[in-house]
């Protein structure tokens, strides 16, 4: 039974949300479920299992992505802003605060930028402590007087920053897509002055509200769209719950977002270099081959316009790195992909059958489109029952079995 002053989840919700669309110009209305979602579960964290990342993300400056994380500074609980901290000053941070800190991390890609180095330490911390079970051992003391110690690293985690992440730190993330407001798109000018007061009088009904329904919260196992499974479904599984609780339209709200900001995820991140040559070799050069030698299918591979085959690490892909990434995933025999001799009538290179990459292609790939393997025949060479792509009329020039068998083709 409600109590009679009890605070409305729902219309509380609505009026984070409301704050953040005075001061943020968000891509889409799930982007604004999700950030009003993600600010209430950080007064709830200690309910869950796991803490999903919010990421604001952008090709370019001046896109709204420190505004972001400002407010949401307003909103969340104990919230601890940085733009550079080592990974054990974190670890301490998490593990002796008065309560589980908001870390919020501006400017994050000069941490995992390209012309930073990986900093191996602070992902560990943002893995890590995406899920309530782990944490990082360390050694303390002085001297030789040294003693384990496992410090904590569950906690909220905001971060905003230009370009991308570690695929390990976006998997954890729920994603938002920031971009520059067009013409048209106006908000209000933040002060801190004047609106900090706000932004915590609002913070503080939903750390009351928390407090209120934190029983219900911690037993809650929400329901899942349909098909959102393994870490998606982490990801979201504490948002949804909030918005279970809090009720009125949330719920659907919730879920809409959810299905929305997941599918996006897939179609704007670009999938790991071994995924894509997989599926390359399964939609654009097998196209039901039985077998192709290695020169054939790097000749395909480097006549792919938006393909990166031509420049890895500012060479083309050869036979060698070919057999490196395919080395990387296993046949249905359960060992490792490597190529094979190939006879045909002109020789007997070496080259790849596709029986020894279907459970690859089955595990790692998204579905194939239905027409790939029949508007991908007529240009691709097909090599099948032996006979080598110099036998069959392709566009393809002619190659000998000694040019099939080099690391790359001549232009």
């Amino acid at each position: 039974m409600t109590a009679p002053h009890a605070i409305d989840g729902a219309a509380l919700l609505d009026e984070v949300e409301a704050f953040h669309r005075r001061f943020n110009v968000f891509p889409t209305e799930a982007a604004y479920v999700a950030v009003a979602l993600w600010d209430a579960h950080a007064h709830l964290i200690d309910c869950f299992e796991t803490t999903p990342r919010i990421a604001f993300l952008s090709p370019e400056p001046g896109s709204g992505k420190s505004r972001a994380l400002e407010i949401v500074e307003l909103l969340t609980p104990r919230p601890v802003a940085t733009v550079s901290a080592s990974a054990n000053a974190l670890y301490r941070l998490v593990d002796s605060a008065e309560g589980l800190p908001t870390v919020l991390f501006d400017e994050v890609d000069t941490i995992f930028g390209p012309k930073a180095g990986a900093d191996e330490a602070l992902r560990g911390f943002l893995n890590a402590g995406y899920r309530r079970t782990t944490g990082a051992l360390r050694c303390v003391g002085e001297g030789s007087n040294q003693n384990a110690q496992l410090f904590n690293s569950y906690c909220a985690v905001a971060m905003a920053g230009l370009g991308s992440l570690p695929d390990t730190v976006l998997t954890r993330s729920v994603i938002i897509r920031m971009r520059k407001r067009a013409p048209n798109e106006k908000a209000e000018p933040y002060r801190q002055r004047i609106h900090e007061k706000q932004g915590h009088a609002v913070r503080d009904r939903l750390a009351k509200w928390a407090d209120g329904v934190r029983e219900q919260v911690a037993g809650a196992w929400p329901e899942m769209p349909e098909g959102v499974t393994d870490r998606p479904a982490d990801v979201w599984e504490p948002l949804l719950a909030v918005a279970d609780v809090a009720g009125g339209d949330w719920p659907a709200r919730a879920r809409a977002a959810c299905l929305e900001l997941v599918h996006a995820a897939h179609d704007n991140d670009e999938a790991s270099l071994g995924v894509r040559l997989l599926t390359d070799l399964r939609d654009k050069v097998f196209c039901g081959a039985d077998r192709m030698p290695t020169a054939a299918i790097i000749e395909c591979l480097l006549r792919m316009d938006d393909a990166p085959w031509g420049d890895l690490d500012d060479k083309p892909i050869n036979s060698r790195t070919l057999a490196r990434l395919l080395g990387q995933y296993v046949t249905p025999a359960n060992k490792p992909i490597k190529p094979r001799g190939i006879r045909t009538p002109s020789g007997f290179p070496k080259g790849y059958y596709a029986d020894d990459l279907t459970d690859a292609w089955t595990r790692y790939c998204p579905p194939s489109p239905e027409e790939s393997a029949t508007s991908a025949t007529s240009a691709t060479p097909q090599v099948n029952r032996g006979e080598s792509v110099a036998d069959t009329a392709t566009p393809i020039r002619h190659m000998s079995a000694e040019a099939a068998t080099q690391p790359t083709l001549a232009h």
